[in-house]
C-alpha cells in the first residue's frame, strides 16, 4: 500500500474515532483499516491509537501525527487542484486568528478589499483576545502583539510597533483633574485590560527613569472595546494599544496623558505556521496585511500621540534611574 493511501486511513481513524465508521467513509473493510493501522504502527515503533473493547482514542503521538497528516493531505489537495485549475486563482477557506479589536479596525477592510479580489476564498475569522495555538487551532495565520513565538513552528512577520497610550475624555478631566506624574495616577480612576501581561503592574519611562507602580482598577475588562467605550463615557483613565483608540484621540474624544511617559509598548505581527507549501490563499493576504499597513503608515500615525520630548513610538527605552509606587 502507498504512503498516502496509508494516511488517508490513518487520518479517517483519527477524524472518527472509530474503526467501522472509519471504514464506511473510505469505502474499505474494517479488517482491511484495522490491518493498515496496526501496519502503520509497526512500521513507525509507536502507538498511535489506544484502543479498548468499547472505545478507542489517539495517543499524544497520534494527536500529533494526526494533526501532521491533515496538513500533508490538505496541502496535497490544494497542490491537485491548483494544477486543475491552472492556479490562476486562490480558493479553499482562509482561516484566521485575531482580537475583536483588530479584527473590527484593521482586519475587516483587509478581508473585504481580499473578497472582491478572491472570490473564491471563504474566510474563517477567529475573534478572540486570548491567544489560541495556532496549529492545533487549525489557523492559517493569527494577528500577535508580541515580539517573538516560543513555537518554533511558527513564523512571525512583523507588522508595526504600536504605542500605548494613557488616556481619558476631557469630561473626566474636567471632573477629577488631570495628573500630572505618574504618581498622580494612584488618586484616579482608572480602566484596566485584564489580559495584559502583569495588567496590575503600570511601567512607565520618560528620558531619565522608570516608575513602576501597582494599579488598581475601577473597572478590569477583557476586551479593549468595553474600555474605550467606558472612557469615552468618563469613567477613568484607561492605558490602551493606540491602534484602538486612534481615531478618538484625533478627533478630541479622548486626550492623552501623561505624554513624556510611556508606557510598555507591543510589537504586532502576523504568525503563521512555519512550511514549506504556505497555500496561495494565505501567502496573498499575508502580502496584502502588509503592504495595508505600509500604505497607511500606521506605525508613524500612532506614534504621533507620543508627543512628549519629540519622541518615537518605543517598546521600551533604556532607563536611567528607576522609582517604585504604589507597591
Amino acid at each position: 500500500m502507498d504512503r498516502i493511501t496509508e494516511l488517508q486511513i490513518f487520518s479517517a481513524i483519527a477524524e472518527e474515532a472509530n474503526l467501522t465508521r472509519a471504514s464506511e467513509v473510505l469505502g474499505l473493510s474494517v479488517s482491511g483499516v484495522s490491518r493498515t493501522l496496526s501496519a502503520l504502527e509497526t512500521r513507525l515503533g509507536v502507538r498511535l491509537v489506544q484502543r479498548t473493547t468499547r472505545q478507542m482514542s489517539l495517543t499524544s503521538e497520534g494527536e500529533s501525527f494526526a494533526q501532521n497528516v491533515r496538513e500533508i493531505l490538505n496541502s496535497l489537495r490544494e497542490a491537485e487542484e491548483s494544477v486543475i485549475r491552472g492556479a490562476a486563482e486562490p480558493f479553499g477557506t482562509l482561516r484566521i486568528g485575531a482580537s475583536l479589536s483588530f479584527a473590527l479596525l484593521h482586519l475587516m477592510p483587509v478581508i473585504h478589499a481580499y473578497k472582491a479580489r478572491y472570490p473564491l476564498v471563504r474566510i474563517e475569522l477567529q475573534a478572540s483576545n486570548r491567544y489560541c495555538d495556532i496549529i492545533e487551532n487549525g489557523l492559517d495565520l493569527a494577528i500577535r502583539t508580541r515580539r517573538a513565538e516560543a513555537d518554533s513552528s511558527v513564523t512571525i512577520r512583523k507588522l508595526a510597533e504600536v504605542p500605548r497610550v494613557l488616556a481619558a475624555a476631557p469630561a473626566y478631566l474636567d471632573q477629577h483633574g488631570t495628573p500630572e506624574t505618574p504618581e498622580d495616577l494612584q488618586r484616579h480612576r482608572l480602566l484596566l485590560y485584564s489580559l495584559a501581561e502583569d495588567w496590575d503592574v503600570l511601567t512607565l519611562t520618560d528620558s531619565t527613569r522608570t516608575c513602576r507602580q501597582h494599579v488598581s482598577g475601577d473597572l478590569v475588562a477583557n476586551d479593549g472595546q468595553i474600555l474605550r467605550d467606558a472612557a469615552l463615557g468618563g469613567m477613568g483613565i484607561l492605558i490602551q494599544p493606540a491602534y484602538i483608540i486612534h481615531d478618538d484621540l484625533r478627533a478630541g474624544r479622548l486626550v492623552p496623558i501623561l505624554p513624556d511617559w510611556v508606557p510598555r509598548g507591543l510589537t504586532m505581527n502576523v504568525a503563521y505556521p512555519t512550511r514549506s507549501f504556505l497555500p496561495m490563499r494565505a501567502r496573498l493576504f499575508i502580502d496584502a496585511l502588509v503592504a495595508h499597513f505600509r500604505e497607511n503608515a500606521f506605525e508613524t500615525q500612532w506614534g504621533s500621540h507620543l508627543t512628549g520630548a519629540g519622541r518615537a513610538p518605543q517598546i521600551m527605552p533604556e532607563p536611567a534611574a528607576e522609582c517604585c509606587a504604589g507597591s
